[in-house]
């Protein structure tokens, strides 16, 4: 069964890679992906945990034993102790407890990502509805590619360092639904912002999950991350954007706008729905840092407060236009596979962490490697195909912080030297992570709202962006070498 899972996961994979083709609809596939995984892993859960490859053994023994005192009621302590089927029994209970413990923690994960998804997206959707976007569109007059894309990728880089690199993507990416029309065109500034959003996250604390994991976790600090891992971002987006300015050419083609939609709205309304909106996204970040609750909770109070503000500011309008303007009818137009497609996609990945690939995936390069810079460059390149999340999480479950009094007792100091609190090893794996899941439109969470949000094909972006994002993922990892070189 663990490799039938593996073997799985590739097929899946290859059908959601394959959506145009074979004609059917990733988010579909996603979802069978995920539940088959599940359902494979509970069946062979007994020989996973026989394998030791659950961190928490001692633990779901203890739940395990809470299951067997339902389990043979009839039995008193000791002919249960003598009887042959004991073991069994016994390993039965603690895989079955042990499935259940771990479906619920990450479906927690995947909740608070969904949850945070569909609160952006509809925030978005509403800003969208109210024409707000015309109000930066009408500002930018340029109808070059050139221009135009460099404009998108550097707001979008600096973006997603005060956002995250999702709700990031999903703005600009619905600004760019006003600026250019053909899907062509698009769906190549699509990937801009999926690789620049990624750049732009990996060097903030709050950009990307994964660097947030690190920052939470004690691995790094605020100040440091952002200058060691800045100028790797910045190198990792100016040089597919370079290349690209030498294989674009002409003027984008805008799109005509309906003529009603100007009556659905005033000046006044468009731009307050505006400021108000990309404000309630803003502010995620600091209701996260005073509250320390989820970022999904602050989605939801953006959410609430957008919600509460226009049901006040049409309630006296027609109903024709006010049921255009409601959050009750807008809603309706998020794209809801993209959803799925998350939920599935998370599920079967997170089926493969509980069931052990990933941590024997993480233990192997350290055997294979054993050079942060190798390993770390590994890892960004395997999280293009697999969630960087778990991968991440691994590397902090194989290495823990060095402490002073550690370091002191190393057998090799020189290389345990790395992995201190804002050690090279962390900071590298920040930015590895964050960047190198733009090398597959699946790779990142960016990557996946862009495909779901512009239907952006998965064969298509290999063959057109795939090599461009790799030359900037290698350039801003020879940049972050050649700074520590310097430095260090």
């Amino acid at each position: 069964m663990f490799i039938i899972m593996v073997v799985l996961f590739l097929l899946g994979y290859l059908a959601i890679a394959l959506e145009h083709p074979i004609k059917i609809e990733k988010a579909a596939s996603a979802l069978l992906l995920g539940s088959i995984l599940w359902a494979l892993y509970a069946l062979s859960s007994e020989q996973v945990l026989a394998m030791g490859f659950s961190p928490s053994w001692e633990e779901l023994k203890i739940m395990g034993q809470q299951i067997l005192n339902n389990i043979a009621p009839a039995m008193t302590s000791d002919q249960f102790a003598t009887s042959p089927f004991r073991e069994t029994v016994e390993l039965a209970s603690h895989s079955n407890a042990f499935v259940k413990h771990e479906l619920a923690h990450h479906l927690v994960g995947i909740a608070e990502i969904l949850f945070f998804l569909f609160g952006a997206m509809t925030i978005v959707e509403v800003i969208d509805q109210h024409q707000g976007f015309t109000v930066i569109t009408n500002r930018i007059n340029t109808k070059s590619k050139v221009r135009l894309i460099w404009i998108i990728g550097i707001i979008t880089f600096f973006m997603s360092a005060v956002l995250d690199n999702l709700t990031t993507t999903i703005v600009m990416i619905a600004l760019l639904r006003k600026l250019i029309s053909d899907k062509p065109t698009r769906w190549l500034f699509a990937s801009m912002i999926v690789i620049a959003a990624n750049a732009g996250g990996a060097w903030s604390p709050i950009g990307d999950v994964t660097t947030i994991m690190l920052w939470i976790g004690g691995q790094i600090t605020t100040v440091n991350i952002i200058l060691k891992v800045i100028l790797p971002s910045l190198v990792n987006m100016i040089v597919p954007l370079a290349i690209l300015s030498f294989m674009v050419k002409g003027d984008v083609k805008r799109p005509e706008r309906a003529h009603e939609s100007g009556d659905i709205t005033t000046p006044f309304e468009r731009t307050f729905i505006l400021i108000l909106g990309v404000s309630m996204l803003l502010f995620v970040p600091v209701f996260k840092t005073l509250t320390h609750l989820p970022p999904y909770v602050g989605m939801l109070f953006g959410l609430g407060v957008l919600w509460l503000v226009s049901e006040i500011m049409h309630r006296d309008k027609e109903d024709e236009v006010r049921k255009k303007l409601t959050i009750f009818n807008i809603v309706k137009k998020v794209d809801t596979p993209t959803i799925f497609f998350f939920l599935g996609i998370l599920s079967a990945v997170a089926a493969l962490e509980s069931a052990g690939h990933l941590s024997l995936l993480a233990g192997w390069l350290d055997e294979k490697l054993h050079d942060i810079y190798l390993i770390n460059i590994a890892i960004g390149a395997i999280s293009a195909v697999v969630d960087n999340v778990p991968l991440v999480a691994g590397a902090m479950g194989m290495y823990e912080v060095v402490t002073p009094d550690m370091l002191r007792m190393a057998a090799d100091p020189a290389y345990a030297g790395f992995f201190v609190q804002d050690g090279l090893f962390w900071e590298f794996l920040a930015y590895c992570a964050g960047t190198g899941g733009s090398m597959l439109i699946i790779g990142s969470a960016a990557g996946v709202a862009a495909m779901g949000l512009e239907r952006i094909d998965f064969i298509w972006y290999m063959k057109k962006i795939t090599w461009l994002a790799l030359v900037g993922y290698l350039a801003g990892a020879g940049v972050y070498w050649l700074q520590a070189q310097i430095i260090h």
